[in-house]
């Protein structure tokens, strides 16, 4: 199964604000409910466990003041 790398999420979040049921929906919708992803550091995640990854790495930011959704922190994305 082809294995989806972390930095497709994150640049689909960009410009777009997010609760993690609505994440969690987005990316299945894009990139299928059985897709797998990996980072630089891990591998073998389904969607939750990625969104709980990149939020554990601190890459998700407030998007409003109420932080009732978030996006990602664009100086947060390694470019490699």
């Amino acid at each position: 199964m082809l294995s989806i790398h972390g930095h497709e999420v994150l640049h689909m979040m960009d410009g777009n604000n997010y609760t993690e049921s609505s994440l969690l929906q987005a990316i299945e919708q894009r990139f299928g409910k059985d897709a797998k992803f990996h980072t630089c550091s891990k591998s073998d995640m389904d969607a939750q466990q990625l969104i709980n990854f990149l939020k554990e790495r601190g890459k998700f930011k407030p998007a409003d003041s109420n932080d009732t959704k978030f996006t990602v922190d664009t100086k947060k994305i390694c470019n490699h």
